[in-house]
Protein backbone atom coordinates (compact mmCIF):
# COMPACT_ATOMS: atom_id res chain seq x y z
CA UNK A 1 0.00 0.00 0.00
CA UNK A 2 1.40 3.38 -1.07
CA UNK A 3 0.39 5.67 1.80
CA UNK A 4 1.69 8.74 -0.05
CA UNK A 5 -1.25 8.46 -2.45
CA UNK A 6 -3.78 9.27 0.23
CA UNK A 7 -4.78 12.77 1.25
CA UNK A 8 -6.05 13.08 4.85
CA UNK A 9 -8.52 15.72 3.64
CA UNK A 10 -10.62 12.74 2.51
CA UNK A 11 -11.83 12.44 6.11
CA UNK A 12 -13.84 15.64 5.57
CA UNK A 13 -15.30 14.67 2.19
CA UNK A 14 -17.62 11.77 3.08
CA UNK A 15 -18.17 12.23 6.83
CA UNK A 16 -15.13 10.20 7.77
CA UNK A 17 -15.66 7.37 5.29
CA UNK A 18 -13.26 6.24 2.57
CA UNK A 19 -15.12 5.13 -0.57
CA UNK A 20 -13.84 1.79 -1.85
CA UNK A 21 -15.26 0.40 -5.08
CA UNK A 22 -16.05 -3.33 -4.93
CA UNK A 23 -17.16 -5.85 -7.54
CA UNK A 24 -17.87 -9.53 -6.99
CA UNK A 25 -18.41 -12.40 -9.40
CA UNK A 26 -20.47 -15.24 -8.03
CA UNK A 27 -22.08 -18.61 -8.65
CA UNK A 28 -25.60 -17.17 -8.38
CA UNK A 29 -27.69 -14.42 -6.82
CA UNK A 30 -28.14 -15.67 -3.25
CA UNK A 31 -25.30 -14.54 -1.00
CA UNK A 32 -26.23 -17.12 1.64
CA UNK A 33 -26.03 -20.17 -0.62
CA UNK A 34 -24.13 -19.27 -3.80
CA UNK A 35 -20.35 -19.20 -4.17
CA UNK A 36 -18.24 -16.07 -4.08
CA UNK A 37 -15.75 -16.64 -6.93
CA UNK A 38 -13.98 -13.30 -7.46
CA UNK A 39 -13.73 -10.11 -5.43
CA UNK A 40 -11.97 -6.91 -6.44
CA UNK A 41 -11.63 -3.50 -4.84
CA UNK A 42 -10.35 -0.08 -5.91
CA UNK A 43 -9.45 2.41 -3.19
CA UNK A 44 -10.04 6.08 -3.97
CA UNK A 45 -8.10 9.20 -3.14
CA UNK A 46 -8.72 12.93 -3.03
CA UNK A 47 -6.26 15.25 -4.75
CA UNK A 48 -5.32 18.72 -3.52
CA UNK A 49 -8.13 20.29 -5.57
CA UNK A 50 -10.77 18.02 -4.12
CA UNK A 51 -11.15 15.80 -7.18
CA UNK A 52 -11.69 12.09 -6.66
CA UNK A 53 -9.32 9.61 -8.34
CA UNK A 54 -8.71 5.84 -8.30
CA UNK A 55 -5.74 4.95 -6.10
CA UNK A 56 -4.96 1.23 -5.86
CA UNK A 57 -6.55 -1.89 -7.36
CA UNK A 58 -6.85 -5.20 -5.52
CA UNK A 59 -8.27 -8.53 -6.60
CA UNK A 60 -8.67 -12.13 -5.46
CA UNK A 61 -9.93 -15.38 -6.99
CA UNK A 62 -11.92 -17.27 -4.39
CA UNK A 63 -12.52 -20.97 -3.80
CA UNK A 64 -16.21 -21.87 -3.40
CA UNK A 65 -17.02 -22.48 0.26
CA UNK A 66 -17.97 -26.00 1.28
CA UNK A 67 -21.47 -26.79 0.04
CA UNK A 68 -21.71 -23.66 -2.11
CA UNK A 69 -24.17 -23.60 -4.97
CA UNK A 70 -22.80 -23.03 -8.48
CA UNK A 71 -25.53 -22.08 -10.91
CA UNK A 72 -24.51 -23.08 -14.49
CA UNK A 73 -26.29 -19.99 -15.85
CA UNK A 74 -24.24 -17.71 -13.61
CA UNK A 75 -20.99 -19.42 -14.63
CA UNK A 76 -21.93 -19.12 -18.33
CA UNK A 77 -22.58 -15.41 -17.80
CA UNK A 78 -19.31 -14.56 -16.05
CA UNK A 79 -17.18 -17.17 -17.87
CA UNK A 80 -15.59 -18.50 -14.68
CA UNK A 81 -14.47 -22.11 -14.39
CA UNK A 82 -14.15 -22.61 -10.60
CA UNK A 83 -12.03 -25.74 -11.11
CA UNK A 84 -9.49 -24.21 -13.50
CA UNK A 85 -5.99 -24.94 -12.13
CA UNK A 86 -4.62 -21.52 -13.17
CA UNK A 87 -7.16 -19.54 -11.15
CA UNK A 88 -4.81 -19.60 -8.12
CA UNK A 89 -7.92 -19.24 -5.97
CA UNK A 90 -7.78 -18.84 -2.20
CA UNK A 91 -10.19 -19.68 0.59
CA UNK A 92 -12.69 -16.99 1.49
CA UNK A 93 -10.84 -16.23 4.73
CA UNK A 94 -7.46 -15.87 3.03
CA UNK A 95 -8.94 -13.80 0.18
CA UNK A 96 -10.69 -11.45 2.60
CA UNK A 97 -7.55 -11.09 4.73
CA UNK A 98 -5.47 -10.21 1.66
CA UNK A 99 -8.04 -7.71 0.42
CA UNK A 100 -9.00 -6.09 3.70
CA UNK A 101 -5.50 -5.39 5.04
CA UNK A 102 -4.58 -2.75 2.40
CA UNK A 103 -8.09 -1.28 2.60
CA UNK A 104 -7.70 -0.77 6.35
CA UNK A 105 -4.29 0.81 5.69
CA UNK A 106 -5.82 3.15 3.10
CA UNK A 107 -8.56 4.12 5.56
CA UNK A 108 -5.91 5.01 8.14
CA UNK A 109 -3.71 6.91 5.64
CA UNK A 110 -6.74 8.94 4.53
CA UNK A 111 -7.60 9.94 8.07
CA UNK A 112 -10.92 8.13 7.82
CA UNK A 113 -12.69 5.96 10.35
CA UNK A 114 -14.11 3.30 8.06
CA UNK A 115 -14.55 2.25 4.42
CA UNK A 116 -17.87 2.56 2.64
CA UNK A 117 -18.61 0.26 -0.29
CA UNK A 118 -19.23 1.74 -3.72
CA UNK A 119 -20.80 -0.61 -6.23
CA UNK A 120 -22.99 -0.92 -9.29
CA UNK A 121 -26.04 -2.42 -7.56
CA UNK A 122 -24.05 -2.05 -4.37
CA UNK A 123 -26.47 -4.07 -2.24
CA UNK A 124 -25.49 -7.17 -4.23
CA UNK A 125 -21.75 -6.76 -3.68
CA UNK A 126 -22.14 -5.84 -0.01
CA UNK A 127 -24.43 -8.81 0.53
CA UNK A 128 -21.78 -11.24 -0.71
CA UNK A 129 -19.04 -9.49 1.27
CA UNK A 130 -21.10 -9.62 4.46
CA UNK A 131 -22.04 -13.27 3.89
CA UNK A 132 -18.39 -14.27 3.41
CA UNK A 133 -17.37 -12.28 6.49
CA UNK A 134 -20.03 -14.09 8.54
CA UNK A 135 -19.01 -17.54 7.25
CA UNK A 136 -15.37 -16.88 8.12
CA UNK A 137 -16.20 -15.15 11.42
CA UNK A 138 -13.89 -12.40 10.20
CA UNK A 139 -13.42 -9.78 12.92
CA UNK A 140 -11.83 -6.84 11.07
CA UNK A 141 -14.19 -6.02 8.22
CA UNK A 142 -13.33 -2.44 7.20
CA UNK A 143 -16.69 -1.77 5.53
CA UNK A 144 -19.79 -0.15 6.96
CA UNK A 145 -22.25 -3.05 7.42
CA UNK A 146 -25.15 -1.53 5.46
CA UNK A 147 -24.44 1.94 4.05
CA UNK A 148 -23.24 2.14 0.43
CA UNK A 149 -22.82 4.47 -2.54
CA UNK A 150 -24.63 3.01 -5.56
CA UNK A 151 -23.47 3.99 -9.05
CA UNK A 152 -26.75 2.75 -10.54
CA UNK A 153 -28.57 5.60 -8.79
CA UNK A 154 -25.83 8.11 -9.55
CA UNK A 155 -25.65 7.07 -13.22
CA UNK A 156 -29.41 7.29 -13.58
CA UNK A 157 -29.31 10.82 -12.19
CA UNK A 158 -26.26 12.07 -14.07
CA UNK A 159 -26.40 10.14 -17.35
CA UNK A 160 -29.88 8.67 -17.71
CA UNK A 161 -28.36 5.17 -17.79
CA UNK A 162 -28.41 2.34 -15.25
CA UNK A 163 -26.49 -0.40 -17.10
CA UNK A 164 -22.77 -0.15 -16.28
CA UNK A 165 -21.52 -0.51 -19.87
CA UNK A 166 -23.92 2.15 -21.14
CA UNK A 167 -23.21 4.56 -18.31
CA UNK A 168 -19.44 4.18 -18.74
CA UNK A 169 -19.71 4.77 -22.48
CA UNK A 170 -22.00 7.78 -21.96
CA UNK A 171 -19.35 9.28 -19.68
CA UNK A 172 -16.71 8.88 -22.41
CA UNK A 173 -14.84 6.13 -20.57
CA UNK A 174 -13.42 3.24 -22.62
CA UNK A 175 -15.30 -0.05 -22.29
CA UNK A 176 -14.03 -3.43 -23.53
CA UNK A 177 -16.86 -6.01 -23.64
CA UNK A 178 -14.33 -8.84 -23.80
CA UNK A 179 -13.11 -7.98 -20.29
CA UNK A 180 -16.52 -7.32 -18.76
CA UNK A 181 -17.80 -9.53 -15.94
CA UNK A 182 -14.33 -9.91 -14.49
CA UNK A 183 -14.26 -8.45 -10.99
CA UNK A 184 -11.02 -6.49 -11.43
CA UNK A 185 -12.15 -4.92 -14.72
CA UNK A 186 -15.67 -4.10 -13.58
CA UNK A 187 -14.41 -2.60 -10.31
CA UNK A 188 -11.94 -0.42 -12.22
CA UNK A 189 -14.64 0.86 -14.57
CA UNK A 190 -17.10 1.43 -11.74
CA UNK A 191 -14.38 3.43 -9.95
CA UNK A 192 -13.79 5.58 -13.03
CA UNK A 193 -17.52 6.15 -13.38
CA UNK A 194 -18.01 7.07 -9.73
CA UNK A 195 -15.09 9.51 -9.86
CA UNK A 196 -16.35 11.02 -13.12
CA UNK A 197 -19.81 11.71 -11.68
CA UNK A 198 -18.49 13.12 -8.39
CA UNK A 199 -15.96 15.29 -10.23
CA UNK A 200 -18.65 16.68 -12.53
CA UNK A 201 -20.51 17.75 -9.40
CA UNK A 202 -17.29 19.24 -8.02
CA UNK A 203 -16.60 21.18 -11.23
CA UNK A 204 -20.11 22.66 -11.20
CA UNK A 205 -19.21 24.51 -8.00
CA UNK A 206 -20.73 22.14 -5.47
CA UNK A 207 -20.06 22.64 -1.74
CA UNK A 208 -16.58 21.55 -0.77
CA UNK A 209 -16.77 20.00 2.70
CA UNK A 210 -13.25 18.66 2.35
CA UNK A 211 -11.98 22.26 2.77
CA UNK A 212 -13.69 22.68 6.15
CA UNK A 213 -11.56 21.64 9.14
CA UNK A 214 -13.38 19.46 11.62
CA UNK A 215 -16.21 18.57 9.25
CA UNK A 216 -15.77 14.83 9.80
CA UNK A 217 -17.13 13.63 13.17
Amino acid sequence: MNSSLYNPLMANRFRGYLPVVVDVETGGFDAATDALLEIAAVTLRLDAEGRLLPAESLGEHVLPFEGANLDPKALAFNGIDPTHPLRMARTEKDALSSLFAPIRAAVKASGCKRAILVGHNAFFDLGFVNAAVARCEYKRNPFHPFSTFDTVTLSGMALGQTVLARAVSMAGIDWDPSQAHGAVYDAAKTAELFCWILNQWHDLGAPQPWREPGNAP
